[in-house]
């Protein structure tokens, strides 16, 4: 695994009331949300980045209000088609 080391504002942290370990948690979970809405990467891979586990990630997305579903609107259509 590769570490990052980012210089924060301490004010960063008050902000959000959370310690240095759990605003670093936050920030991963946040950007594995992002990415896998925007389609950028799978389910499983933002599982991945966000840790510890993919329940979590779903539970995540709950949260951000993100559908756990990535679909392109031609598949919605294609699959609305085959309803008929």
């Amino acid at each position: 695994m590769t570490q990052l080391t980012l210089q924060m504002p301490e004010s960063a942290f008050a902000a959000l009331h959370q310690e240095p370990n759990e605003f670093a948690q936050e920030m991963r979970t946040a950007a594995a949300v992002k990415w896998f809405e925007l389609g950028r990467i799978s389910q499983g891979r933002a599982a991945e980045i966000a840790g510890p586990s993919r329940a979590d990630f779903i539970d995540a997305l709950s949260r951000y209000r993100v559908s756990p579903f990535q679909y392109t609107a031609e598949e919605m259509e294609e699959g609305m088609r085959d309803v008929d």
